[in-house]
């Protein structure tokens, strides 16, 4: 008989136990956890007929306790073979029947152990969260490898590759595999990760290789959501929903080196933390979150959840998160309503219960005279005029807040270029299909002018005939020519930024007459 090594502990702090009078394995996990599992199976011809029946019983004991299904745990089966094969992805069980079945089933592969090749189908395609048949987004995703240790390949580098998208890889040794090799790939601590077991003893490291499993799908289960500057929400599984039982929940500022919990009902001081202060909650057995409120900004809290349940013994859940800092108004400063003289400040957020008033200065670049205004903690803009027009001006909007603190924000505006209008335009036919055209305009800021022209059909539709030019500043006529008999002619101003407001006039040629109408554009 061989020697028999076995490499087993015992891990402590998990979430489900057995109670009292409970023999069942079932009635243990049944309603436990949310994941992933994937199996990598190796069915090379290394490994004999006998050994893979083995290794196939095994995993049928080691799921049989588990809920499957789309919000409990799902189960994919990879074998490793010259062309590895996923034998069944994680949407094809919902059910112990039909798991169980399918391993019954399950035929070796045989051939060259190529696990480099299974790593990789792994990592592109069935631990990929959130792909078509892969693994749920934001879910703990495991694999667990079942191996004789027999020509592995270099699996170091995909292994690894995997850990850091965050899969907890466990190992099972069925032969002599090598240690050094077997303890870099597995997840830490390798003491609760890798197992080292004879084929005839398989069952024994049953429990303990499920309890790996769970303590690692429990370990994201207690999750924090909408954290704020002094809230957030605990959202879990509702492992009480059914049972006769509530939730307590503790929380508190993170001490250095401990974790919030213990003592008596209420608010006080709890021993485990050295003295630090804590809030307690109570949830019914029903509930899957719980609202923590009077928090501090920028604070690391640590919250424990206890389920109390007299007909089981479920240890707590921890988890600790950081509120976020205080927004302190003004956080954001914006500019709206841009005008040649004027300009509107907007800026946010308002917070009336801690600011006491809000100073807005404003100056010309670079260099111009400061200007100052005060405005109430209930006003969130102001408009500032008798600005100068086509200037940037630097504007610092300032908080004074209650308990003493300050905070500013500065922007920079442009205000907008004055754009005189077009003051007039004339045209004047010469002959069956030329026009004059003359106008008037303020010369203030101007950088020329843009004309454009196009022919028009009796209903006043246009045709394809039209042009367009840009002319100097210098300039206040010209004449168009070969114009069709109905044409409509604009000029605008153009400035700096933009076009200023022109005029349109549309010139018809009847038997040497000219008619025109005129518009703004």
């Amino acid at each position: 008989m061989k020697n028999r090594i076995l490499f087993t502990c015992i891990l402590v702090g998990m979430f489900l136990r057995k109670s009292c009078g409970q023999n069942s394995a079932t009635e243990e996990v049944l309603n436990c956890c949310e994941g992933d599992i994937l199996f990598l199976l190796d069915s090379s011809g290394s490994v004999s007929s006998y050994e893979y029946s083995r290794m196939l019983g095994f995993l049928s004991e080691l799921l049989l306790p588990f809920s499957l299904g789309e919000d409990q745990v799902r189960v994919g089966l990879l074998q490793v073979g010259t062309q590895p094969r996923l034998e069944f992805g994680f949407d094809a069980h919902n059910t112990q029947s039909g798991l169980q079945e399918a391993l019954g089933n399950t035929k070796a592969l045989r051939g060259d152990t190529n696990t480099e090749e299974a790593l990789r189908m792994a990592k592109d395609w069935v631990l990929k969260p959130g792909g078509a048949r892969g693994a749920r987004a934001e879910l703990p995703r495991v694999l667990v490898w079942l191996t004789d240790g027999v020509k592995p390949g270099d699996v170091i580098g995909p292994m690894e590759e995997l850990r850091e998208e965050g899969v907890a890889v466990l190992v099972i040794s069925t032969g002599h595999g090598n240690y050094q090799v077997l303890r870099q790939v597995v997840t830490p601590p390798v003491e609760s990760h890798l197992y080292f077991v004879d084929i005839d003893d398989m069952s024994i490291i049953t429990e303990d290789l499920r309890d790996a499993i769970i303590e690692i799908l429990w370990a994201e289960r207690l999750q924090v959501r909408d954290v704020s500057t002094d809230s957030a929400v605990l959202q879990w599984r509702p492992v009480l929903a059914g049972l006769n039982g509530y939730y307590d929940i503790r929380f508190g500022p993170a001490p250095s080196g401990g974790v919030v919990g213990g003592g008596a009902g209420g608010p006080g001081t709890s021993p485990s933390t050295s003295g630090g202060q804590y809030q307690r909650l109570t949830r019914p057995g029903d509930s899957s979150t719980a609202r923590l409120t009077g928090l501090k900004p920028d604070t690391t809290y640590t919250a424990t959840l206890t389920p109390e349940s007299n007909l089981q013994v479920l240890n707590p859940l921890s988890v600790t998160f950081t509120t976020k800092p205080e927004v302190l108004s003004p956080a954001v400063v914006t500019v709206s309503d841009s005008e040649a003289n004027s300009v509107r400040v907007s800026w946010g957020p308002l917070q009336p219960e801690s600011v006491q008033s809000f100073q807005v200065e404003y100056s010309a670049l670079p260099g111009g005279k400061l200007h100052m205004t005060t405005v109430g903690r209930g006003q969130n803009s102001t408009m500032l005029t008798n600005l100068q027009p086509d200037t940037q001006y630097l504007v610092t909007v300032s908080a004074r807040h209650s308990y003493g603190q300050e905070r500013a924000m500065s922007v920079k505006v442009c205000t907008e270029e004055v754009r005189p209008d077009l003051a007039d335009l004339r045209l004047t036919t010469v002959g069956s299909d030329s026009v004059q055209v003359d106008w008037k305009a303020s010369m203030d800021g101007l950088r020329g002018y843009w004309l454009t022209w196009e022919g028009q059909d009796g209903h006043g539709s246009t045709t394809a005939q039209r042009s367009s030019f840009y002319l100097p500043p210098n300039l206040l006529s010209t004449r168009l020519t070969h114009l069709p008999p109905t044409t409509r002619v604009c000029v605008w101003p153009v400035y700096r930024t933009t076009r200023g407001k022109g005029l349109c006039c549309t010139a018809q040629f009847h038997s040497g007459e000219r008619t025109g109408r005129r518009h703004f554009e």
